[in-house]
């Protein structure tokens, strides 16, 4: 067993108290899956050598093996958010919002009895922006949490064909929200509904999800916040992007040198695409454990900007772990220090 206990350190927010064990050695992960029974594992297929049946107890456990796992591996800290597509696929505004508030406080009361070992994001339904402001207040302030999470588009409309992005004005009073608190929104991929995803997909079905869907259509969606001007209005903003960041720190030349010229031309977005990934956007390594991307992110965008984490249970936290203890032999002690834990405990404000 290669964790623990050392310095333990006492939050409280709003009467609701955070216990966080900072040991300055194991790591800390934040795209960690998690549901209830009234929510399910959505359309999501077990990852090989799990079965349907074995992916939904995973999900549903937080202090068996999850945490039996966390143990063997050295893992000191784990954010649990709600299994994709999770609020995001409810096209109901009123079902939406009443489920996100049962995950949240479900989350809450599972947590409550080890916040030494587990914090979380909200789930937010995203059909309307003050709501969904009002909701993240409340997880934060009340129930402790660190930030959001959001699965991709909010679906909507009686035949689930209107799909909402949060990159226009309208969704500034949610974003106003979520810098007044300084935390996090973390942008997570979702299956597209049959319609989109038949037309895109159904030549060739074996590139729905992560091998191609889940990267296609998010990026798409965090370059909107970008060329949208999200970031102009809100220059404190912070997101996280998972999988080393849906591909577009891999593509930033391209995607740059394209968008710089129609800036211009009436694009809300004020500066070069890359240079907001110095201040605005971070990525993890959940379920990307590729150690020649790192390093060439490492020289794009910079390991201030990369936050260790695995994916479970859809990732193996053994190969995770592995992958990450790896690294000693391409990174300094430094660097992989900050890759692990000490870029999350900033960015999450464990410390305050």
């Amino acid at each position: 067993m290669k964790t623990l206990f050392a310095i333990l350190i006492l939050k409280t927010t709003f009467g609701v108290a955070r216990v966080w064990n900072d040991t300055g050695v194991g790591t800390i992960v934040i795209e960690e899956a998690w549901t209830i029974p009234e929510i399910g594992v959505g359309p999501s297929i077990a990852p090989p050598g799990q079965t349907n049946e074995e992916l939904m107890n995973n999900l549903l456990d937080v202090h068996n093996q999850r945490l039996r796992q966390m143990d063997e591996n050295g893992i000191d800290f784990m954010v649990l958010s709600c299994v994709s597509p999770c609020i995001q696929g409810i096209s109901d505004p009123t079902e939406a919002q009443e489920m996100a508030i049962n995950a949240n406080n479900q989350l809450a009361d599972q947590i409550a009895n080890n916040t030494l070992r587990f914090g979380g994001f909200a789930a937010l339904s995203m059909h309307n922006a003050t709501e969904a402001a009002l909701e993240l207040n409340r997880t934060v302030k009340e129930l402790g949490f660190l930030g959001a999470l959001v699965n991709d588009f909010q679906q909507s409309g009686s035949d689930n064909d209107t799909f909402i992005f949060y990159d226009q004005p309208d969704f500034d009073v949610f974003w106003q929200m979520v810098t007044d608190l300084d935390v996090p929104v973390y942008f997570h991929p979702r299956v597209n509904v049959p319609l989109v995803g038949n037309l895109l997909y159904g030549h060739a079905p074996w590139l729905r999800g992560p091998a191609q869907e889940f990267a296609a259509t998010l990026s798409t969606h965090v370059l909107g916040l970008c060329t949208n001007g999200v970031f102009d209005r809100f220059p404190n903003l912070k997101i996280i992007v998972g999988h080393l960041g849906e591909r577009i720190p891999s593509d930033l030349f391209r995607i740059g040198d394209v968008l710089l010229g129609q800036i211009s031309q009436g694009m809300p977005m004020q500066r070069n695409v890359s240079s907001y990934w110095e201040t605005n956007l971070f990525e993890t390594t959940s379920g990307n454990f590729a150690t020649d991307l790192l390093l060439f992110h490492n020289k794009t965008i910079g390991l201030d900007r990369v936050l260790f984490s695995i994916d479970y249970p859809f990732s193996n936290i053994v190969d995770g772990t592995n992958w990450v203890d790896g690294l000693s032999s391409v990174l300094n002690s430094e660097e992989l220090l900050k890759l692990k834990r000490e870029l999350a405990i900033d960015l999450l404000k464990l410390n305050d």
